[in-house]
């Protein structure tokens, strides 16, 4: 598509294709996260700063656990046009990885997580109120 065929992102155009790209970023960041929990978890672990895991059931739950959201949020985006899964997700994951930064010693990873689920979170949220939808979808009958 040519530069100036382009939507802009002041357009309701431009922000419903924001929205998709994020989404869709967001998917494959959590199917990436998953990736390395399930078939890398030892190296994963290390890279992260934490000793080598043991069990490595726990690691390989989680990222079980990513693969599951991944799903959850292109579902619910593209079936239901919400994003209330991501952004709830995305919010108990940063009080979560907070409490946990501040209860106790914790690799780099763990707060760089946190912080980058809030980023990932506030961008669709931030997206979704430009658009002037409720988080739920626009078929929902809360205002959420």
């Amino acid at each position: 598509m040519a530069r100036e065929n382009r939507p802009r992102l002041s357009t309701a155009q431009g922000l419903e294709r924001l929205e998709r790209a994020l989404v869709v970023l967001i998917a494959l960041h959590s199917l990436v996260v998953g990736l390395f929990l399930t078939f890398a978890t030892q190296w994963g672990a290390r890279f992260g700063g934490f000793p080598d895991p043991v069990p490595l059931f726990f690691p390989r739950q989680a990222g079980a656990f990513h693969f599951v959201v991944a799903g959850v949020y292109l579902l619910e985006y593209f079936v239901y046009r919400g994003v209330l899964m991501l952004v709830m997700t995305k919010s108990i994951a940063v009080v979560f990885l907070g409490i946990v930064t501040f209860a106790c010693p914790v690799p780099w990873v763990v707060p760089l997580s946190g912080v980058g689920d809030a980023l990932m979170g506030l961008a669709v949220v931030w997206v979704r109120r430009r658009r002037r939808l409720p988080l739920a979808g626009p078929g929902a009958g809360g205002t959420a």
